[in-house]
């Protein structure tokens, strides 16, 4: 296994606050609806392809789209849900279509209601992980599940024995994986809503895990310190070139390759308007406020405008 290199004690500590005073915006944007438990829904699982199955979050917050690809030698899962409970369903579902005896279990990013279903899987299930993914992991993971549980009691009661587990792998740049029969490519596109960002290409049936960094009808979150709109924006083209049929977003419905197309519009607007906003003397604070009501009527099937105030604050800080 790669070992990453650990920060000095100082720009460790300076990491860990910048997450945590960037947390409450993040874990509020992401909270479920008022009593609504984050809860994955089994029995739902739909095939849409070949290969690949997918358990819908049903648009409830901090609940993503599950998915399970299937290879005649080993199944792929791809976000297994927020903590036991959930975890334990993915693996029900799992075991329902998968055909081979091996399991991989891959995350998006290390949010908590990405990675911590990973207790429910058997010790032989092997985690993937991205290095940057796992900096975030070893920097920030425990602090985001600390965070989680105090949304409710309903949360914390589901992250109550939430972990990170050790990957049996951690891969630089890419990684494909080979299920027999169906072959996965994995690409570590961050920083963009996260430093980590991982999707999953599925190739023989053209079906993209896109994670948070394209999603539709729903504002992107800039989640992390290192979140940049630049990086997302080369994410975007990277994602577009491989020519999905369809595209699973972490969460929300089931799309295809227009969800990257209108991230890459709305970013691009947006660094052009905080551009011209900066280059006026406008503040920080007080070009988010103009562009979250801004952009809240140019997108209005768009859900939580309050994102932008968070992006507006990253591009600010990117331009000159």
């Amino acid at each position: 296994m790669h070992n990453l290199p650990r920060h000095a004690g100082v720009l460790m500590h300076l990491v860990m606050f910048v997450a945590g005073a960037c947390l409450s915006a993040v874990a509020a944007a992401q909270a479920p609806p008022q009593g609504s438990v984050p809860l994955q829904k089994g029995g739902a699982t739909v095939k849409i392809s070949e290969h690949v199955y997918v358990i819908p979050d049903f648009k409830v917050g901090m609940v993503p789209n599950v998915g399970i690809v299937v290879g005649s030698r080993a199944t792929l899962v791809v976000d297994p849900g927020m903590g036991l409970p959930n975890g334990q369903v993915v693996l029900r579902e799992v075991q329902k279509v998968s055909q081979g005896p091996d399991l991989y279990i891959v995350n998006t990013h290390f949010h908590p209601e990405h990675t911590t279903g990973e207790v429910a899987f058997p010790p032989s299930a092997k985690v993937i992980r991205a290095a940057a993914q796992q900096q975030d992991v070893d920097e920030m993971g425990m602090q985001f599940v600390e965070r989680f549980r105090q949304r409710s009691p309903e949360i914390a009661d589901l992250l109550k024995e939430a972990t990170f587990r050790t990957p049996a792998e951690i891969f630089e740049q890419e990684k494909v994986l080979d299920l027999g029969g169906v072959r996965v490519r994995l690409l570590w596109l961050g920083p963009g809503h996260t430093r980590g960002d991982t999707v999953a290409f599925v190739e023989d049936d053209r079906v993209l895990f896109s994670g948070d960094l394209a999603m539709k009808n729903l504002f992107p979150a800039f989640a992390a310190p290192q979140s940049d709109s630049r990086t997302w924006l080369a994410s975007l083209d990277q994602m577009a070139a491989l020519q999905a049929t369809q595209l699973v977003p972490a969460h929300y419905e089931i799309t295809d390759s227009s969800a990257i197309d209108g991230y890459r519009s709305y970013l691009t607007a947006l660094r052009a308007r905080v551009a011209a906003l900066k280059q006026q003397g406008t503040s920080s604070e007080e070009a988010a406020k103009l562009l979250v009501d801004e952009f809240k009527r140019q997108y209005p099937a768009w859900d939580q405008p309050s994102r932008v105030q968070a992006a507006v604050a990253a591009v600010y800080k990117e331009l000159p």
